[in-house]
């Protein structure tokens, strides 16, 4: 079983009522996530005790430049964000970035949906 792992609780919520939909991960990671594989979505410190919130099924994963994510996959990443440079300074400051995070790097946008469990 696979995870997607969000470090923020202010996440928890999102997730849980349908709001977050979306990740984006610096880098190129389809080489971890593929569409059709079921994660677990959990919150929790890196090398911490972690919380599952749900379960999920990955619908498309796409490779891009930060610069090519589209607003709607900025929204359903964060519903607080509505631009690019907001996202900027969103991944940089979640990966402890010593430098600004570039619209030329490369992300990975995860979309993603719930599977509700009986």
């Amino acid at each position: 079983m696979f995870a997607l792992n969000f470090y923020s609780s202010v996440f928890a919520e999102q997730l849980r009522d349908g709001r977050k939909t979306a990740t984006i991960r610096l880098g190129d990671k389809r080489d971890k996530y593929q569409s059709g594989q079921i994660v677990w979505l959990t919150v929790g410190r890196r090398h911490g005790t972690r919380k599952k919130i749900a379960t999920a099924i990955i619908d498309a994963v796409e490779v891009k430049s930060l610069k090519e994510v589209s607003p709607r996959e900025i929204q359903r990443d964060n519903p607080e964000l509505r631009r690019h440079e907001e996202l900027v300074d969103w991944l940089s400051a979640i990966y402890g970035r010593e430098r600004q995070v570039s619209p030329e790097d490369t992300v990975t946008v995860i979309h993603f949906s719930r599977v509700d469990e009986a």
